[in-house]
């Protein structure tokens, strides 16, 4: 049965599609069936793997509001050997369309569940805000969540008030839910700041904190505009080094023998 991790932080600019793009695409040359799923209305997940969000048939929206099922709306990449459930514009009006019904934050999870047996990893993509759109991808992450923190003051500010959401959502809605890593990124090994934020991060997450960094670099930025994961685009960067060796501490974490292990 397949993983499910949701890549959330409500602070905008961390890194999150970059690590869902980038991270999937690496689990899929490592061999895992991959499917990103795409629930924040700026669709940037999706425009990433070279989908249009203005023109998909149909989106994570439909899903939310039960007008379609996942598996009718998946779009496959054979390029890049990675699946995706695209998000489009009209998301951004579910949090309302919602707000009445009584199983509101358990949708995507009750709509995903079906799909792990098809998938070793699915990955989900959250808005950067702790709305209900978030609350659906925290309830669906049965694996855990994957935290991407920006090496730079404010971003730990941003993440205490992170782990105080995810107090009220075991506390509610989600009893198991748990912190799967916290990924440092876009590290400038130059500035104090940057290795003070590592060593901030460690000392409160001794056992959570991934060990792989992700640095600053300008091929991660580049490869979305050739609707490509830094894999595909510039594999020998070193944010891409970066990526690929994220996925293979998160397969040997998870007990799943990838190929670079031999």
């Amino acid at each position: 049965m397949g993983r499910i991790y949701t890549i959330v932080n409500q602070k905008g600019g961390v890194g999150k599609t970059t690590t869902v793009i980038n991270l999937g695409a690496y689990l899929a040359n490592f061999g895992q069936k991959v499917l990103i799923v795409d629930l924040d209305p700026q669709a940037n997940a999706t425009s990433c793997l070279g989908v249009d969000k203005n023109t998909v048939k149909g989106s994570t929206y439909d899903v939310l509001l039960g007008t379609a099922t996942p598996n009718s709306l998946v779009l496959f990449n054979d390029r890049l050997n990675i699946s995706i459930l695209p998000s489009s514009p009209s998301l951004a009006g579910a949090e309302v369309e919602l707000v009445d019904q009584s199983d509101r934050e358990s949708r995507l999870e009750r709509a995903l569940t079906p799909l792990t047996d098809r998938y070793d990893y699915i990955l989900i993509d959250c808005p950067p805000s702790l709305g209900l759109l978030t609350l659906n991808g925290l309830v669906a992450a049965r694996d855990g969540v994957i935290i991407p923190v920006q090496c730079e003051y404010l971003a730990l500010e941003g993440l205490g008030q992170l782990t105080h959401t995810l107090k009220l959502v075991r506390s509610g809605l989600f009893p198991d839910l748990k912190v799967r890593g916290v990924l440092l990124t876009m590290f400038d090994g130059r500035t104090k700041l940057s290795v003070d934020v590592v060593a901030e991060v460690n000392n409160h997450f001794p056992d959570n904190a991934f060990k792989t960094v992700v640095p600053r670099n300008i091929r991660l930025a580049e490869a979305p505009s050739y609707g490509l994961p830094v894999s595909s685009y510039a594999p020998d960067s070193s944010g891409g080094q970066a990526y690929e060796g994220l996925a293979s501490e998160l397969l040997k974490g998870d007990g799943v023998k990838d190929p670079a292990m031999g």
